[in-house]
């Protein structure tokens, strides 16, 4: 039993030391988002641009992302079609839309595809997998989940303006 005791310590003060929040994160963001993964669909729109409110390409959503293998999340503010690469996952964001401020319930969603480098099955080299593609929405995040046992991605805010909001602002 005494032998025992040491070892838990020592088991101890490794996972505390896991813990540190004030530690850097050992992934760097890179720019450099693999060509396959890049490219979106987002030139091919139609009417869809000339909705009510900002047009799209001038959105901007925060998206947040959380490896929950250490603990670290990160938001990314991205426009539509763009791709954002953090170690083995890319996040392309593809729109964002929120409810006019005259409709009720209030939401915001952004559409999102998520990327994990890993190997599946029996593969030699790790490859590119699409884990999530559809709608997260801010207010009601269990609508839609990214599944994933080491990212989480979620919705934080879509940036745009409705007309007259900008009037209503100044009023008393």
């Amino acid at each position: 039993m005494a032998m025992r005791a040491p070892a838990a310590i020592i088991a101890c003060a490794f996972t505390l030391a896991a813990c540190n929040n004030d530690a850097p994160d050992p992934t760097p963001i890179e720019t450099k988002v693999p060509d396959e993964l890049a490219k979106g669909g987002t030139s091919d729109r139609g009417d869809a641009t000339k909705r009510i409110g900002t047009p799209m390409e001038e959105r901007v959503a925060t998206i947040g992302l959380l490896n929950k293998r250490n603990n670290v999340s990160r938001d990314f503010e991205m426009k539509p079609g763009e791709a954002v690469r953090v170690g083995d996952v890319v996040i392309r964001m593809e729109a964002c839309e929120k409810t006019a401020p005259w409709e009720m319930p209030q939401e915001e969603g952004a559409f999102v595809q998520v990327f994990v480098r890993e190997r599946r099955g029996n593969e030699s080299e790790p490859s590119w997998q699409k884990v999530f593609s559809g709608w997260l929405f801010r207010n009601s995040p269990s609508l839609n989940v990214v599944e994933h046992p080491v990212y989480d991605v979620w919705i934080k805010k879509c940036a745009m303006s409705f007309p007259g909001e900008e009037d209503s602002a100044g009023e008393d």
